[in-house]
């Protein structure tokens, strides 16, 4: 027999598990602006019955119901939705930060106006032209000047726009690496305390909101994917490799990466590998300082080193109207005081590498001129070597363009007087230094007897650079110039003497024994046309054309990081809205369902009355 107050149980039961409802709709409510937060809901269930099928059971009718128990309260969650939303998180974050910063890289080239570096560039060569014509002027050589400052000011203000860039890309990497270091750990705290309470027979939903919320950030900055295969131990993977397992996070650290040149690199801390992550913004802020903005200064460098190297070329062979000439227009800065390139590479005071720009054969060429015998040149590349094959058919104009555009870090072309010459490019590779000769060798005569720059064929004859006195293995009366000082265009600037003494620019052209003649503006009007001469920097023809690829290949990289930020928005949009959707808190629903579970208490309640008004006839009237 049931006991005589299982009433008062059973409606205590009711009350409690509505005033459990009517409190959680109240939390929802509260957290309706919440970021992360899931709604929760009661989930209820009859309490077991009286009595269950066992054999020592009394006799009575069927089973007695005991009334209500809440089972637990839980997260309305989709987990599938959610994996997919950190998936595609990365991506976003990736295009999100490239897309920030390629802007700006953009608002550096204010191209195509009157105030950017190719109106200076378009200007100095106009001053060129005009003193062509007037070169006994003073007022036409002040103007070279002038403008050849606002050009010079102009390539140093981009390299300044370019490396702040840089540097605040490089800060953007250390505060993302501490984040990253934060946010792992605190996940694994909220993986610690989730677990306990767990066990504890609890279902911690804002713990677990918690959680969910820095996953996602997370899933931001690197490309993660979460296992929670085991119930016991939350993981969370980058790269193929734990970075949470359960209450333990993985750290990294910054450090240097041991590369000729560059900033520090993120590392896995107990480890010390490089971690370079494909997406996320860390992956986008290591890309756009180590790739894109690198690019950018290094082709800003080898315009100005070309530049300035092609127009001191011709310069020196003039006379100014103090009858002297071998004066450069633009300043030279060696990166070695050492004539031969000699420099101690790995620091233990010993010489042990030959760092040349630019070494020019002895014997003038002509460009139309078949060569007349086969070979192969191996000229240095990104990770070695790259061979290009020659004909006895090709021209020396033929060669010079198949070198050019073969890939190798270094390039051909004639000088003023038509020999070849042949300089260092940059680097792709952060090992190898910027603007130095590497390797290189022929199997047959052109870079031997035929330009007259190494000794003979066959690599035994080649120049290899790794070693001090290199330029001593190259053929005699080769002349060599040892590699400018590290980003060229952060220093160019006029040569002092002629900014004194305008009269000393280089416009005549001399004879052998004589200066040249005060109306004489040949050497002036072969500047000028160095506007339009291929040049051939790497597989830039002129200098229009260096300014035309730029602005287009800047152009063109932000235009595609719009437009995939623009999809990616998209994607995530839908994705976002779907959970909220799901998971989100109505307020609508919730005032429903506060009605529902408060007239629930209400009904329980009365109930609890009706069976207090019985037990009183009972216990009280019975008997009188």
């Amino acid at each position: 027999m049931q006991s005589t107050f299982s009433g008062i149980e059973l409606s205590k039961r009711a009350l409690q598990a509505h005033s459990t409802a009517l409190q959680t709709v109240g939390h929802n409510m509260s957290n309706a602006s919440t970021p992360g937060f899931s709604r929760q809901r009661v989930e209820m269930a009859p309490t077991d019955a009286l009595y269950r099928p066992q054999l020592n059971r009394a006799m009575t009718p069927g089973q007695i119901g005991q009334g209500v128990q809440v089972e637990r309260i839980e997260r309305v969650k989709d987990m599938l939705l959610e994996g997919r939303i950190v998936s595609t998180a990365g991506e976003e974050g990736y295009w999100t930060s490239r897309d920030k910063y390629l802007g700006q890289i953009e608002q550096v080239y204010n191209e195509p106006t009157e105030s950017s570096l190719r109106s200076s560039m378009d200007r100095f060569w106009d001053g060129w032209q005009e003193l062509s014509l007037f070169p006994e002027q003073m007022a036409s050589r002040q103007a070279v000047i002038e403008r050849g400052n606002a050009l010079t000011q102009g390539i140093r203000d981009r390299f300044q726009s370019l490396s702040s860039i840089q540097t605040v890309v490089d800060d953007e990497i250390r505060i993302t690496v501490d984040q990253v270091n934060s946010l792992t750990q605190e996940i694994g705290l909220l993986n610690r305390e989730i677990n306990q309470s767990q066990a504890a027979g609890d279902n911690p939903n804002d713990l677990m909101d918690r959680r969910d919320l820095l996953v996602e950030e997370l899933g931001q900055i690197l490309p993660i994917s979460v296992s929670t295969q085991d119930p016991d131990e939350f993981s969370i993977f980058t790269g193929g490799r734990h970075i949470v397992q359960g209450a333990i996070s993985r750290r990294f650290s910054m450090e240097d990466s041991g590369a000729e040149r560059g900033f520090q690199v993120p590392v896995w801390e107990d480890t010390g590998e490089i971690f370079i992550p494909e997406s996320g913004s860390l992956g986008a802020y290591l890309e756009l300082r180590d790739q894109d903005i690198r690019q950018e200064i290094q082709n800003l460098d080898t315009m100005a080193v070309n530049f300035s190297d092609l127009v001191n070329e011709v310069h020196r062979q003039g006379y100014g109207l103090t009858g002297e000439n071998g004066k450069d227009f633009f300043v030279q800065l060696p990166f070695v005081v050492n004539a031969q390139g000699n420099y101690d590479r790995d620091g233990d005071g010993t010489f042990d590498s030959s760092y040349l720009f630019r070494v020019t054969g002895t014997n003038p060429l002509d460009l139309q001129q078949q060569i007349g015998f086969e070979g192969v040149m191996s000229l240095p590349s990104v990770d070695g070597t790259i061979d290009v094959p020659y004909r006895s058919t090709d021209t020396v104009q033929d060669l010079l363009v198949r070198v050019n555009n073969s890939g190798a870090e270094a390039v051909m072309q004639l000088d003023y007087s038509g020999r070849l010459t042949l300089k260092g490019t940059p680097s792709d590779n952060a090992d190898n230094p910027d603007f130095v000769l590497r390797d290189f060798s022929d199997s047959g005569e052109f870079l031997a007897g035929y330009a007259g720059i190494l000794n003979g064929p066959g690599v035994a004859n080649g120049y290899q650079w790794a070693q001090p006195n290199a330029a001593d293995g190259l053929a005699p009366g080769t002349q060599v110039a040892v590699a400018p000082e590290t980003n060229p265009s952060g220093w160019i600037g006029l040569n002092p003497e002629l900014i004194e003494n305008p009269g000393a620019i280089g416009t005549s052209l001399g004879g052998r024994d004589s200066a040249g003649e005060v109306g004489d503006g040949r050497i002036a009007l072969e500047i000028a046309s160095i506007r339009n001469t291929p040049v051939m920097i790497g597989q830039i023809s002129t200098f229009d054309d260096y300014f035309a690829d730029t602005v287009a290949s800047i152009a063109l990289k932000g235009q595609e990081s719009e437009i995939a930020l623009k999809t990616t928005d998209l994607i995530m949009t839908d994705l976002r809205n779907l959970r909220d959707s799901i998971s989100g808190v109505n307020i609508d629903e919730e005032l429903a369902n506060m009605i529902k579970y408060q007239q629930g208490y209400n009904a329980a309640a009365r109930f609890l009355n009706v069976w207090s008004e019985m037990l009183d006839t009972v216990i009280n009237r019975l008997g009188v």
